[in-house]
């Protein structure tokens, strides 16, 4: 007994003397700032592509974990004109939805090198923790040099398995718990969204940035060969290629204005989910479901997903304007591809307009009103759908942190043929939200 008490107590001492240059090392690091980091908080509302700072001060390796929570209110009805009882639909009432949770972990590295990484606590489309994706962000290198220096003044890069920057409109969308972004319940019905193993370079000056990205084109990494099909005999995997420019200006005190234009394209995908690689799911639960459906595998409910999982090339066009606190964001888009099943491509396109006035002390009052636009070909369907969202918002900003916001929406599915569950269909109600972001 006595041997193993010694023993415990060694142990405990040479445990201690290891980890005691660490512990120190963890209460250096508080001086250490996470350089070019987009708030998680109302800071980081209308923030884009995040800052680009060479200034910040770096005095070891610094570990800064933030989160987001939402736990949502619904009163949604829905209901369709199919007279196939296979297309009836699922029934819903008021009640509470399951809380979303995101965990961010970002840590500084070293001068001017930060790592991300993003977890998912809780979602609707999974409940249990899983990780989201990561990435390594350079604003400068460690190589000496005026020609680096100069180089990294005006560039970034980002190297991980990443929410890859296509269009401004996955900037101000929803993700999982983290929803302060959002001032909406709810994303576009083609909701434009991914991770993507790859990476990205930006260069920025005077208000222009121009960013080229690649990325293997598919959700999640494989060495897997394709399998040739019927209609589709090329098993050869091609990368994305995707790029985007934008001019941002603060025009004066009261006058912010910005434009941008992104394209995406892949020749042959294993399984692009471009349209579809949202992995926590809709705000809007089981609305416009089938019957005997789950809130795991109907978890996009609202939103429209055109299917261009081998081929696809789309653009993005984006106008944001600030004047005071009116606001106006404006996004077309124009896709075309198919899936491996189908010989020729079909065509979708979207547009969203919304408007957002903030007013009270430090605009922490918001209103706002939305409309949202899909018309696309399906596979197999000779005439083009549609489907129409109208959406009017408001919120409270308690603090920077908290955020209670609630939506009144309408949406209709129009041109659906009889035989398909969304023929006539249309939802309506609200939402309410309370989130925390930080």
């Amino acid at each position: 007994m006595k041997t193993q008490i010694t023993t415990f107590f060694k142990s405990a001492i040479i445990l201690s003397t290891m980890l005691c240059p660490m512990l120190i090392q963890a209460q250096d690091t508080t001086k250490t700032k996470i350089a070019n980091l987009r708030p998680y908080d109302k800071s980081g509302i209308n923030v884009f592509e995040a800052p680009k700072d060479t200034d910040a001060t770096f005095n070891g390796l610094a570990v800064r974990f933030g989160a987001g929570f939402t736990q949502s209110f619904q009163n949604l009805e829905h209901s369709n004109t199919s007279t196939l009882p296979a297309n009836k639909l699922y029934a819903i009432s008021p009640g509470f939805n399951t809380a979303n949770a995101n965990l961010f972990m970002d840590v500084q590295l070293a001068d001017g090198i930060r790592l991300n990484l993003t977890s998912y606590l809780s979602s609707r489309h999974h409940n249990e923790t899983w990780v989201k994706g990561g990435y390594i962000q350079f604003d400068k290198l460690p190589f000496k040099g005026a020609f680096w220096e100069d180089l990294m003044k005006i560039t970034t890069i980002k190297v991980g398995h990443m929410e890859i920057n296509y269009g401004d409109a996955h900037l101000r969308r929803s993700d999982g718990g983290h929803t302060l972004y959002n001032p909406f319940v709810e994303n576009n019905i083609m909701d434009e969204f991914t991770t993507e193993i790859g990476g990205e370079i930006y260069i920025r000056k005077n208000g222009f940035t121009g960013m080229i990205g690649a990325s293997n084109g598919m959700i999640k990494g494989n060495i897997d060969s394709l399998v040739a099909t019927a209609q589709d005999a090329n098993t050869h995997k091609s990368p994305s290629i995707y790029l985007k420019g934008a001019y941002d200006k603060q025009i004066n005190d009261l006058v912010r204005f910005r434009l941008a234009a992104s394209y995406y394209t892949n020749k042959s995908s294993g399984s692009n989910t471009l349209f579809g690689g949202d992995r926590t799911g809709s705000n809007y639960f089981m609305a416009m479901e089938k019957a005997g459906g789950t809130y795991a595998a109907n978890a996009f409910s609202g939103r429209f997903n055109p299917g261009f999982t081998k081929k696809i090339s789309t653009i993005q066009l984006n106008a944001f304007i600030k004047v005071s606190g009116f606001e106006l964001f404006g996004t077309y888009e124009a896709a075309e591809g198919r899936s491996k099943t189908e010989t020729n491509e079909r065509k979708a396109s979207q547009f969203a307009i919304d408007g957002v006035y903030r007013f009270g002390k430090e605009e922490n009052l918001f209103l706002g009103a939305k409309y949202n636009t899909v018309t696309s070909a399906l596979a197999g369907v000779t005439n083009d759908v549609t489907i129409d969202r109208v959406t009017f918002a408001g919120g409270w900003f308690v603090t920077r942190n908290v955020l209670l916001k609630a939506e009144i929406v309408n949406q209709k599915y129009k041109d659906f043929a009889n035989a398909d569950y969304r023929s006539g269909g249309k939802f309506n109600g609200y939402v309410i939200q309370a989130v925390v972001g930080f």
